[in-house]
């Protein structure tokens, strides 16, 4: 959609969010593949390169969480207004649809 016309319809934020979502998911499903990987892995060698990976990518995924926590689209420690700010998202999507 047109950046003008996403700004004009209150969409900028939800766009800025949906991204930065996507990005956390992302990340989590890296976190799980190092981490299975690691535990499948025969080769001392390969295995301290995963680790490393791993741990990186756990550093990626805080940092995705703060960035988030600190816009406000993701309450993690508040269940209640997390499910708000999901109703919330929802109804925006509902209405662009």
């Amino acid at each position: 959609m047109n950046p003008f016309l996403e700004r004009l319809m209150g969409m900028q934020n939800l766009t800025d969010q949906i991204i930065a979502m996507d990005f956390l998911n992302n990340a989590k499903s890296g976190v799980r593949n190092y981490a299975m990987a690691i535990t499948e892995c025969t080769s001392p060698d390969i295995k301290a390169v995963l680790t490393k990976q791993l741990e990186e990518a756990i550093q990626t995924h805080e940092h995705i969480v703060h960035f988030l926590v600190d816009k406000g689209y993701y309450r993690p420690f508040n269940v209640e207004e997390q499910r708000q700010l999901d109703l919330q998202n929802i109804q925006t999507a509902q209405g662009i649809l």
